[in-house]
């Protein structure tokens, strides 16, 4: 693998000047979040898809699992757009990706003018990656495939890969301003999380340590002996945010701040909201 695709989701349906500025922020993040780990990489935007080149695949990997408004991400081979190159390059990948009696198909997608459609791609490359791998007795079922390889051709470039890793997908975190979260249980860090997600920096201010934001935001501020209307105060933040169910709701709470109060977990049970912790954890 010598490239990483990552994909976002939402910031593509925005406008094209907003889309832009979220780009540039989400690339931003990208890069932060590399160079936390010491990561050296080249990251690039083109069309709709960010580009990581780096010799260490499998760190980014990771690194980037962790950036706020990447839907997924993919390992990839770059090669060029010229059918042999495609059917040599994922012939190489599928002797380590098939296994022995298992079943393949292609899936291919493309952008731009080309001498061939999408399905003489999956046709011409899976007949090599077939050809490739006749000793394993492998079998074409585009149905319901063991593995797919999957091919995406833009312009005189071609990506090959084998599979997706989800990011967290939502907004790139600074999209959308400050709030200011109290934090005095676990359920509050995710609710904090959650306001991540959509784009807001958290400012923290409570009685436990939020562990769990530090390795989606390492350069997460605590506001340590500060009351929540002080935090408001001082930061001008835009918002408030407590992790409180429908149970334990005081919605006169709301009426004590001078900016709106959010309830990102309101609508969810106990039993989703364990779950929801526990992948955020991961």
């Amino acid at each position: 693998m010598n490239v990483i695709l990552a994909r976002y989701a939402e910031v593509g349906l925005k406008s094209p000047g907003v889309r832009r500025h979220f780009e540039s922020i989400l690339i931003n993040n990208i890069e932060l979040a590399l160079a936390r780990q010491k990561i050296e990489a080249l990251v690039s935007c083109e069309a709709g898809r960010i580009y990581v080149r780096t010799d260490r695949i499998d760190d980014a990997v990771t690194a980037l699992s962790y950036v706020f408004g990447i839907a997924s991400i993919s390992p990839a081979i770059e090669c060029t757009s010229s059918m042999e190159d495609m059917q040599h390059v994922a012939a190489e990948m599928s002797k380590y990706v098939l296994t022995e009696g298992s079943s393949f198909a292609v899936r291919a997608r493309r952008e731009g003018t080309h001498p061939y459609t999408s399905m003489d791609i999956g046709r011409e490359v899976g007949s090599a990656v077939f050809l490739a791998n006749e000793d394993q007795e492998i079998r074409v079922d585009l149905t319901n495939p063991d593995f797919i390889i999957y091919v995406e051709v833009r312009g005189k470039k071609a990506f090959i890969f084998s599979h997706y890793v989800s990011g967290p997908g939502g907004l790139p975190l600074g999209s959308q301003g400050k709030v200011v979260a109290s934090i005095n249980k676990e359920r509050d860090s995710l609710a904090a999380w959650m306001m991540m997600k959509r784009g807001c920096r958290v400012l923290v201010c409570g009685e436990e340590r939020p562990n769990i934001l530090e390795a989606w935001d390492p350069n997460l501020k605590r506001l340590d002996n500060t009351s929540i209307h002080e935090a408001v105060s001082e930061s001008k933040a835009l918002g408030v945010v407590f992790g409180y169910s429908m149970d334990d709701i005081n919605f006169t709470h709301s009426y004590e701040f001078n900016v709106p109060s959010y309830y990102p977990l309101i609508g969810m049970t106990n039993q989703e909201v364990i779950e929801r912790l526990k992948s955020i954890k991961q």
